[in-house]
């Protein structure tokens, strides 16, 4: 009884600044929506359709991210201070390269992005303009990812929770300075959103980085170019690509039904941009329980406490059920007042009160899904949820969307139904596989070089 207490206050401890950090980055986009909901609808949907392209961008960042933070946990759990601190190292650099690559990209080729996503023509001025900004500066979100990621593994997920709630205030400041022109400003709308966000990023990124520098990576490693560095990053890469392509999966499975989304009417646009906004406050209570179950599950993997890992894991799952339903309950109930909070638009507000009463159902699944899926990360099983979700968002999620919402006219409803069909199925058989214990025969770190010198539930210190 006494380590199941110890366990369950290890996971609120990581648990609740993730929690709040998500809050406030949710209200982050979401302020953004409320505001040009006051400017337009139509920017409203140019910038719906540039963040789903940007959260597929947001994954491909993700590739040695997850990698990082797996390896950074277990080998906290290991006490191996060194490790946690040239993985670190590896995975900046990795993200900071690859930042700029995709950050020159989306700059030049924000236009055809968009025209390849059917964007509507009288939305393609103001999201080029918003694309600009917030795809040129990319490669500061990499590694401002990076670095809450690292933080996060080696439980210091308090600081960027501190610096996204700052963060929340600036932007709020800049987007009521420069999308409604105030303060002697002109009025930008959703370019003005991009200046404000952009700013509040970089800022962000410089505080983030002042953090890490302190409390992780005081120095570069001497051995950071060398050969067992290189081995280090393949391992990274081992498990952060085949778990990035599963998020890829789904961020491309959801580009191509924006795109079916986009040839139904502009108003359905909005209306899914809005949902989304709502749905976030949902999908943010079992979002920070799985990360902080992911954490705690390295981190009893490099204590060699596996059956821990199973159990805290079991109990994260029904937690997060359990919140998700009381939120998804409240939103479904009160769907038509809370879609009037953020459009005078009728059919909209009708449209979206329907499908948040879909979403409740929807909600069950996702919540298991993000459990096993970061559990089953954290173990280095990582590729059974990739050929998983290769089939079922294709089949289900895409294939159902067209099906259900274009062939046979039910429109959004038909799509949203389609992909709840998705996350129920990857449900169902990703618990099957966390409760075979399968992954319990994986090791990801070597034990050789274990120094005990961290106390997981103390954090990290540079010093």
């Amino acid at each position: 009884m006494k380590d199941k207490a110890i366990l369950r206050k290890r996971l609120l401890n990581l648990t609740i600044p993730i929690f709040i950090e998500s809050l406030l980055v949710i209200l982050l986009g979401t302020m953004d929506t409320i505001m040009l909901s006051r400017y337009s609808d139509s920017s409203v949907a140019s910038v719906g359709v540039v963040n789903q392209v940007f959260n597929m961008i947001i994954v491909v960042f993700q590739v040695s991210t997850l990698g990082t933070s797996v390896l950074c946990s277990q080998y906290l759990g290991a006490g191996n201070s060194e490790k946690v601190r040239l993985v670190a190292w590896l995975s900046l650099l990795f993200n900071f390269l690859l930042g700029m690559i995709i950050s020159t990209f989306l700059f030049f080729e924000s236009g055809a992005v968009l025209k390849w996503m059917h964007l509507d023509p009288s939305l393609m001025n103001e999201g080029v303009n918003y694309f600009k900004i917030v795809g040129g500066l990319a490669f500061v979100q990499s590694l401002s990812i990076t670095i809450s990621a690292i933080l996060r593994s080696v439980s210091l997920a308090k600081f960027p929770m501190f610096v996204t709630a700052i963060i929340n205030v600036l932007n709020c400041f800049g987007n009521y300075a420069l999308i409604f022109g105030n303060f002697g400003l002109p009025a930008l709308g959703a370019q003005g959103a991009a200046i404000a966000t952009g700013a509040s990023r970089i800022i962000a990124l410089i505080i983030l980085g002042i953090i890490v520098y302190k409390k992780v990576l005081p120095n570069i490693p001497k051995d950071l170019f060398s050969l067992p560095s290189l081995k280090e990053l393949k391992t990274i890469l081992k498990i952060g690509m085949p778990a990035a392509g599963e998020q890829m999966s789904y961020s491309l499975s959801q580009v191509v039904v924006t795109m079916f989304i986009n040839m139904i009417a502009i108003e359905v646009v909005a209306t899914r941009t809005y949902v989304m906004n709502v749905v976030m406050f949902t999908l943010m209570f079992a979002l920070s329980i799985s990360i902080g179950n992911s954490i705690l599950v390295g981190q009893l993997i490099g204590e060699r406490r596996k059956e821990d890992a199973y159990k805290i894991t079991l109990f994260s799952q029904k937690l997060s059920m359990g919140i998700s339903a009381v939120m998804a309950g409240i939103m479904a109930g009160f769907g038509t007042i809370i879609i009037g909070l953020l459009t005078d638009n009728p059919e909209i507000i009708k449209l979206g009160a329907i499908i948040l009463c879909i979403d409740f159902v929807l909600e069950f699944g996702r919540s298991v899904n993000m459990m096993m899926v970061n559990a089953l990360r954290s173990t280095g099983d990582a590729v059974f949820p990739v050929v998983l979700g290769l089939f079922s968002m294709w089949i289900f999620a895409v294939g159902g969307s067209w099906l259900l919402g274009l062939n046979m006219g039910y429109g959004l409803i038909g799509m949203w139904c389609a992909f709840t069909l998705d996350e129920c199925f990857r449900a169902v058989i990703l618990l099957k596989r966390w409760r075979s214990k399968k992954w319990m025969k994986r090791e990801l770190i070597s034990r050789n070089n274990d120094i005990s010198d961290i106390n997981p539930e103390a954090g990290f210190s540079a010093a």
